[in-house]
């Protein structure tokens, strides 16, 4: 049997000591600055997300034994806030939880955390969640970096290349259209739009009841159960008439329209060793696989994708071909419609209910909001196989491959 075979076939069988999925669910996404969750705190949407695993999960929050969070913007203060919120949810003191941050892939990397933890037979049990409030964080200073180091290298300079440049690099260098671009965002919207109006995010969306403020300071009491980042009867032909947000770097081909929304949101993904599953008697979603991460230039950080997925497909022994969904994060639709495009995916498998440029893009939550999305799209169409993949700022790339059970 050859080595392809022999990888397809464990995916096929599993075994005891196989990391598992029992639970992905996220937030509502809400519009960043002006939506419903304006007034929340990231620790308010972790302590949501929290509260929903402990009480819906079947699991007794004692055998949860670390908590990894996800989370860009506020990770230092957040290291603080998100363990009492662990303990104000009702997990015990014995849960541990650490913080951790890598971009726009800090949910998918707190998810492998936990899932590498259970491999290596440090945990049986842990809790991986990404979290955003970009509304908290509005006037974040750039990072410092010495210019001794800024001097050494150009690449080393290009770390400090505003997003939006290294979307308009991308266009420029690998001729991807505006035309193109518009196309592709509003196939997100329409595809949300739809996706809404048949009520498929229900199945991972968990509601949230929080405090939103008037222009007076009166704060009233709501429940957000669905994204706010949709807007329906999108097309191409309205989104050509959006002005570039970046005219003053390469073709001006990036707009408002066809990049991702400033975003307020959270995803929680519990993750367990088989064996104890089985033994507690949860219902198994997925299988986790692998994830990786990869480096790219960082003046062309978007590409990040189309380096990450062959390389996460190379590990689990597949193909695109082998692949059922794609949930791609569309940063920018210049970006991702480049990755695509480099790898040959079909469109039709990629991000069937919409991406970020319509549902939004909370940094540390993507990665998570990601793997909850595709695995209740995996369980509403019959299919098996999920690749997530997203770009990292300052030149990165990183992607999973899950398998529903």
């Amino acid at each position: 049997m050859t080595n392809r075979l022999k990888q397809i076939a464990s995916h096929i069988t599993g075994s005891a000591d196989d990391v598992v999925i029992t639970m992905a669910v996220r937030t509502p996404l809400g519009k960043g600055f002006k939506g419903s969750f304006k007034d929340t705190p990231v620790d308010m949407l972790v302590l949501a997300i929290m509260k929903h695993i402990v009480g819906r999960s079947g699991v007794d929050p004692s055998l949860v034994e670390d908590i990894c969070v996800g989370n860009v913007l506020e990770a230092s203060n957040l290291a603080y806030a998100a363990r009492a919120a662990s303990l104000a949810a009702g997990f015990p003191s014995t849960t541990s939880l650490h913080i951790i941050d890598r971009w726009c892939s800090s949910g998918l990397l707190a998810t492998q955390q936990i899932a590498n933890q259970i491999k290596a037979g440090e945990i049986d049990i842990g809790l991986a969640i990404g979290a955003e409030s970009m509304s908290g964080s509005p006037n974040r200073a750039p990072s410092k970096i010495s210019q001794d180091i800024l001097e050494a290298s150009p690449k080393a300079k290009d770390c400090t290349m505003p997003m939006g440049w290294t979307s308009e690099n991308v266009a420029q260098r690998f001729d991807v259209g505006r035309q193109d671009q518009d196309a592709f965002a509003a196939s997100s919207f329409q595809k949300a739009e739809a996706a809404m109006r048949e009520g498929r995010f229900q199945a991972e969306i968990v509601p949230v009841t929080t405090v939103v403020k008037d222009k007076e300071g009166n704060g009233r009491t709501i429940t957000v159960t669905q994204d706010e980042g949709v807007r329906p009867g999108t097309t191409a032909a309205s989104l050509a008439k959006v002005k570039p947000a970046f005219p003053q770097w390469g073709n001006g081909y990036s707009t408002g329209g066809n990049s991702s929304q400033i975003t307020d949101g959270a995803a929680g993904v519990l993750l367990m060793r088989r064996s104890k599953a089985l033994e507690l008697g949860v219902p198994i979603l997925a299988r986790w696989v692998t994830a990786v991460s990869v480096g790219v230039d960082p003046d062309i950080m978007g590409i990040g994708p189309a380096v990450a997925i062959p390389k996460a497909l190379k590990k689990a022994g597949m193909t695109i071909d082998d692949v059922d969904i794609f949930e791609v994060n569309e940063a920018f639709a210049s970006q991702a419609l480049y990755s695509l495009r480099a790898l040959n995916i079909p469109l039709d498998k990629v991000n069937p209910n919409g991406g970020a440029i319509a549902l939004g893009h909370p940094l540390g939550a993507t990665g998570a909001r990601q793997i909850a999305t595709g695995i209740a799209e995996l369980r509403r169409s019959n299919k098996r196989v999920l690749c997530t993949s997203m770009c990292v700022g300052t030149g990165m790339g990183m992607a999973s491959i899950i398998i529903r059970e």
